[in-house]
């Protein structure tokens, strides 16, 4: 049968597994998966991974024709939980989101992939885009890490980015699923940080990771000053759990030149009662994380108070048990 000249021009685009884990994740999921479905790269399959909801999200996920794995809520964590997804997909490529990023238009996928045809580009991410409800300073927020212009960061950026180079967010992802296993997959358990992680790994081994612009979510939280300490606690926690990843803290101090941006925003736009605001979110966050960073000498109990992820910190902490007793 001749070839078609067409088909020789546009090679075969590849199979993508896109990877959801969610709990109650409410009416607004289902608008989410049909997009997805509907989009110019159409998913091989659909995987959502369900914590036990109790608001119907496995169903209203099996009827929209995902497939639909469940996990016990006592025994999530952001990495393992991912994993398990990961190793039931046949797709070439691993998409991962979160129930609350919805793609903005028929391209996200098609543009998310795109970057990974290069064997140089371990993982690519998405662009983050305000809902309309976003606060200014979530706004800004999202305008200063997920900027317009596309990027590519390797291990000969680390002097310059620091931590920043192995910037990645699962809440809009992709990695080719060979790539994935041959890393190891995510940490487990992790209570924060599993993209970050994955990602620095593959830069270290010499991989780079593209940010694709293009490729655009719809997403932001409007978090109250105790979500935000509780946040940047477990992130705090997170980095000190993994030493070899927290050496590279010291360079590129993003979160001293965001709050500089939004001073000078909130400044140019006259929107001078935000800054008290902004003076107190940045305050719970620093507290948040230095506590978290020595989360070791803290009593168990206040940790547990702190932590966003109760639930993975008993995880961590009978984890940490363990290897005393066997020690």
């Amino acid at each position: 049968m001749p070839t078609n000249v067409q088909d020789l021009a546009c090679p075969a685009q590849p199979t993508v597994s896109v990877i959801i884990p969610t709990y109650n994740a409410g009416p607004p999921f289902r608008a989410l998966l049909q997009a997805l479905w509907n989009q110019s790269l159409r998913p091989h399959e659909i995987i959502v991974i369900d914590s036990t909801s109790s608001d119907g999200t496995a169903a209203a996920a099996e009827t929209e024709g995902a497939r639909v794995l469940t996990v016990d809520q006592r025994e999530f964590d952001h990495g393992g939980t991912r994993n398990r997804a990961a190793r039931a997909a046949s797709g070439e490529i691993l998409v991962f989101m979160t129930q609350d990023a919805e793609p903005a238009d028929g391209g996200l996928l098609e543009a998310l992939v795109r970057p990974l045809a290069d064997e140089r580009v371990a993982c690519s991410y998405g662009r983050q885009l305000p809902r309309s409800d976003a606060n200014v300073l979530e706004k800004l927020s999202r305008s200063f890490n997920y900027p317009a212009e596309a990027s590519r960061k390797g291990k000969a950026d680390i002097d310059q980015l620091g931590i920043k180079a192995f910037f990645c967010s699962n809440v809009c992802s992709a990695v080719r699923r060979e790539l994935f296993v041959d890393m190891g997959g995510f940490a487990e358990p992790v209570i924060f940080n599993e993209d970050l992680f994955f990602a620095a790994q593959c830069v270290l081994a010499g991989y780079e990771i593209a940010y694709a612009a293009e490729a655009r979510v719809v997403h932001s939280h409007n978090y109250s000053l105790k979500q935000q300490f509780k946040r940047f606690f477990d992130n705090g926690v997170s980095m000190r759990r993994n030493e070899w990843i927290y050496q590279y803290s010291s360079v590129n101090k993003a979160g001293s030149r965001l709050v500089g941006t939004q001073l000078r925003e909130l400044h140019r736009a006259r929107k001078w009662h935000w800054i008290p605001v902004l003076i107190a979110e940045s305050g719970a966050k620093y507290l948040g994380y230095q506590l978290g960073k020595r989360y070791n000498r803290l009593p168990a109990s206040w940790c547990e108070r702190f932590s966003m992820h109760r639930k993975i910190w008993d995880k961590l902490q009978s984890m940490d048990t363990g290897v005393a007793e066997r020690g």
